[in-house]
């Protein structure tokens, strides 16, 4: 009896506190970040209705509190080179994103997993089934390509360039944020500068972006900015470089102060460019970007068959060892030889034991030819896709770059369907697990290049205002509520290339849309996210 009238009481109790909460949460006593770079300030944050209400002293109490007292209050961060649009289809957890802060995810590199005219289906679908955090989506130049052509070489005659425009058009006005592109990979390699300013141009009529990952980060870095700047200039649009780097080592502390001039002049005269990056030497993607472009002319089908043939591959390993080419970033040439490419993901039960290992050693362990086991890997993961690691990328350039305000934060990584586990849509690479958090740990703590007002400012409040995200990215009244509780002393980014798939540690809560979706440094399995619709009101 005893007990159960204690129990009616607590219980009593607590709907009495719940009915008489001023607000749905309150973070008490935290160092508030605002976002936009302004020096951290004392105060409470009360949320309702998934929005910030008060930020300052709180007198009203909250149906739930977070003591944040000595730790840092900020805007969630916003990943500006995300790879979750397939995997959050899987599930919409992304804990290895709200580990690092990660509230909101820019994807679409390729492109979202749908034609355009289903880019609202997508959107309902994601909400439907639930996302822990928020998703916008650009629409891929390449996917309107491959509709009207297919995925082989070739010019696209007037007629055919006026349906991939009207295929943008049906993007823009389903809620994409504008048109990407992936000028390394086939077949968006096959597409021309002029190609790309008549797609740029019916992106522009919904106030777009134009979003690349450039033709060349490597030897002709400089001119592949250029491109990117000139289809902004003449479609239109603003630019955003993706993964901006100076990927190859005969460049190291020579392109990228070329780039960043590059750039700076495109913006002193008017053009909105910027660029995102992530922070670590290494790239990563699939091993067909090891073949000379040549070989995807004819489509993936004929590709794989050529690679086949001995005598093709011979030619293709002199081309390999002649260095850059000026129609192909060779990658092999840019890592310093198959030593600096490290094997990700074989996709085949026999080369999984080699995963971590370079292509060399896994070369030297089967008694072959490098190329030969980067192709034969290559080939035997099909349908899949097999991926590896180039540590292509200087520290110092990331350090240069990094200093830009116009940078802001990007890991090119996707959601894991499984924390901890590779799977199919994440490649494995640290940045999937730590890139945010390490902006902060090592390049704010341990080895300062920013502030942390800065660092800060670089994943929240200038992301959103790059991406027209109004509401979103600052610790202010009336804005969205992402919200992310760190503590600086241990915020750390715990990935490595040997082990890519250790969660971040030290933000211990992340709210999404005023609901805590991490607690205590653990997911509260909240799936409180929503898609960003871009909004078409130019010419709409």
């Amino acid at each position: 009896m005893i007990l159960a009238a204690w129990l009616l009481a607590s219980a009593g109790a607590a709907l009495s506190q719940g009915a008489t909460a001023e607000y749905d949460l309150v973070i008490r006593g935290g160092r508030v970040l605002d976002g936009a770079g302004n020096p951290w300030i004392s105060a409470d944050v009360a949320v309702k209705d998934g929005r910030i209400v008060k930020v300052g002293p709180v007198k009203g109490k909250g149906a739930k509190e977070i003591d944040a007292k000595g730790r840092y209050v900020a805007p969630g961060f916003i990943d500006m080179m995300d790879q979750s649009s397939r995997s959050l289809l899987r599930n919409g957890g992304a804990e290895n994103k709200l580990l690092q802060g990660v509230t909101t995810v820019i994807t679409g590199e390729g492109g979202p997993p749908v034609p355009a005219a289903e880019l609202p289906a997508y959107f309902d679908r994601l909400e439907k089934q639930g996302i822990a955090v928020n998703l916008g989506t650009y629409y891929a130049s390449t996917q309107a390509r491959r509709k009207v052509m297919g995925d082989a070489d070739g010019r696209p005659t007037p007629a055919q360039l006026d349906e991939m425009s009207r295929e943008v058009d049906i993007a823009m006005r389903g809620g994409a944020f504008g048109i990407s592109s992936a000028l390394i990979y086939a077949p968006s390699s096959f597409q021309t500068t002029s190609d790309l300013v008549t797609l740029a141009r019916a992106a522009s009529r919904c106030g777009a972006i134009y979003a690349t990952h450039m033709r060349d980060e490597a030897s002709n870095l400089i001119p592949a900015i250029e491109e990117a700047i000139e289809i902004g200039e003449k479609g239109g649009v603003k630019v955003e470089i993706f993964h901006l780097k100076a990927a190859t080592r005969i460049g190291w502390g020579k392109l990228m102060p070329q780039a960043l001039s590059t750039i700076e002049t495109a913006r002193d005269r008017g053009v909105d460019v910027a660029a995102n990056m992530y922070l670590y030497t290494a790239s990563g993607t699939g091993l067909e970007i090891t073949v000379p472009a040549w070989v995807w002319a004819g489509g993936k089908d004929k590709g794989l068959a050529l690679l086949k043939d001995p005598k093709v591959r011979e030619r293709l390993k002199k081309e390999v060892a002649a260095g850059p080419q000026p129609d192909w970033p060779n990658h092999v040439a840019a890592a310093g030889g198959w030593d600096n490419i490290m094997l990700a993901n074989g996709r085949v039960e026999k080369y999984a034991q080699y995963q971590g290992m370079s292509i060399a050693k896994i070369a030297a362990a089967l008694g072959k030819d490098p190329a030969d086991t980067a192709w034969d890997i290559l080939i035997e993961a099909q349908p899949e896709r097999a991926t590896a690691v180039y540590f292509t990328i200087g520290e110092a350039d990331i350090r240069t770059a990094l200093r830009r305000p116009w940078v802001s934060i990007g890991s090119d990584a996707g959601a894991s369907i499984e924390l901890g586990k590779a799977d199919g849509d994440v490649l494995p690479h640290p940045r999937a697990y730590g890139n945010h958090a390490r902006t902060i740990a090592e390049y704010v703590r341990n080895n300062p290049v920013l502030t942390l007002e800065d660092a800060v400012r670089k994943m929240t409040s200038w992301p959103a205002e790059r991406m027209g995200l109004s509401d979103r990215g600052l610790v202010r009244e009336g804005m969205r509520a992402d919200i992310v509780v760190f503590d600086y002393a241990k915020i750390q980014d715990n990935a490595t290339f040997a082990q890519p798939l250790r969660p971040s540690s030290g933000i211990d809560d992340v709210i999404v849309n005023g609901v805590p979706t991490i607690a205590g440094g653990k997911p509260t399995g909240a799936r409180a996210g929503v898609a960003l619709r871009h909004q078409c009101v130019a010419g709409g």
